[in-house]
């Protein structure tokens, strides 16, 4: 598969969010465990979490343009 077919751009993407929301459990069990304040809880989930909404409506879009 080519780097930059859009297979492996689909591909890449969807592993991005797959580390991203692994990324925001790994977060919520610091906040479970008390590792981290409530504060620094909601800023990083917030962010961690808009980041990979933002990602899955693109993988989205890309394999509707790509079906169509």
């Amino acid at each position: 598969m080519k780097f930059h077919s859009p297979a492996s751009i689909l591909y890449r993407l969807h592993e991005t969010m797959n580390k991203t929301e692994e990324e925001s459990e790994a977060l919520h069990r610091q906040l479970l465990h008390r590792e981290i304040d409530l504060g620094t809880f909601v800023h990083k989930y917030k962010e961690l979490r808009n980041t990979y909404h933002r990602r899955a409506l693109i993988h989205l879009a890309a394999k509707a343009s790509s079906i169509g």
